[in-house]
């Protein structure tokens, strides 16, 4: 008998997972929290929401009820906004498959608690899941996922039987997986880099130029690593598909919405007025001030970070910002790091 797939958030990346598993032949429950938004993926199989001009497969069936699109799944993905993750997967813990493996599909840090995804579903979950929780992220914008590009992204489990089965189910020919057992590492670098590329959009929108850009993705990278490494994840993670690789596609791409958030903030518009406008969320802009936050609490110098945080939260003029982080200290580029630790 095939899995059966709950797959939680009807945003772009979750509609788009969901359709590539029914692609596969998987029966797949996707649950949509906008009624109207449910409708229409039920009667015109499209959602034009979030992921427009795309077909979904007839093997996904939209619920707006958590309960139905959860029970007797085997497989659930979580591909929810990280702020609200919590809040829903606790209302679906009463309905889980006693032998369900969890897949994070959401990039970000969770507000005061500072916590990664999969933790948060680790202090959710009753113990016997813990194992079971794995992690997906990668360079995919959610688009191209579904026009059949080719992409290649990172399964994390602790577990390696656990990876190994989510690889197998998630690949496709048109999308390569790999695994690793550095949840925290590809977490990290999933959530981080949209902080980077805040930063790389507002370099765009000042019109600084590709040597600018380039010089916030390198030591975007290292402060990334930097943090990482304090948090026990293996530096050689933040060198691939789930850090430089997602880095470089999400302050570069032009369907990456943390860097079109930085290009209107180079070009002037206050971070409100922006997120107004927007129907999809920017993961970034509540990370900067979580990725501040850690920077603190461990101690971590990430002077980019810094300053995206006080551009979005103490109104700073990006001019300023940039200013600021020219005129630093003079430093060595090469850092002292133990690339044998891991997480």
């Amino acid at each position: 008998m095939k899995e059966q797939f709950g797959v939680i958030g009807a945003g772009g990346w979750g509609t788009a997972i969901a359709n590539l598993l029914a692609g596969k032949g998987y029966p797949v429950s996707l649950w949509v929290y906008e009624k109207d938004l449910c409708r229409e993926i039920e009667r015109r199989r499209r959602n034009t929401l979030y992921l427009p001009g795309i077909r979904l497969s007839e093997g996904i069936t939209p619920t707006t009820s958590l309960r139905e699109a959860v029970k007797g799944r085997q497989i659930l993905v979580t591909a929810s906004p990280s702020h609200v993750i919590r809040r829903v997967v606790k209302k679906a813990v009463p309905y889980l498959h006693p032998r369900a493996i969890f897949v994070s599909a959401s990039k970000g840090i969770e507000d005061k608690t500072l916590l990664t995804v999969s933790q948060v579903l680790k202090e959710i979950l009753p113990s016997r899941f813990h194992s079971r929780v794995t992690v997906i992220s990668g360079p995919s914008f959610a688009q191209e996922v579904a026009r059949r590009i080719p992409t290649a992204v990172v399964i994390a489990a602790k577990e390696p039987a656990v990876a190994r089965r989510v690889q197998e189910l998630f690949r496709t020919p048109y999308f390569r997986t790999y695994t690793s057992p550095d949840v925290i590492g590809v977490e990290l670098g999933g959530a981080l880099k949209n902080v980077v590329a805040l930063a790389a959009g507002v370099s765009d929108g000042l019109g600084l130029g590709f040597n600018t850009r380039a010089a916030l993705m390198t030591r975007g990278l290292a402060e990334i690593t930097r943090l990482g490494v304090k948090m026990g994840a293996n530096p050689l993670t933040l060198s691939g598909l789930a850090g430089a690789g997602d880095l470089i596609l999400t302050c570069t791409g032009d369907l990456s919405r943390n860097r079109t958030v930085g290009i209107k903030l180079g070009k002037g518009m206050k971070i409100k007025e922006i997120l107004s406008r927007m129907k999809m969320i920017a993961e970034g802009v509540k990370t900067a001030k979580s990725a501040y936050e850690l920077s603190r609490r461990y101690q971590v110098e990430m002077p980019i970070t810094e300053q995206v945080y006080l551009i979005l939260y103490r109104n700073k003029k990006p001019e300023r910002a940039v200013s600021d982080l020219m005129g630093r200290d003079l430093k060595t580029e090469l850092e002292k790091v133990n690339i044998m630790k891991g997480g």
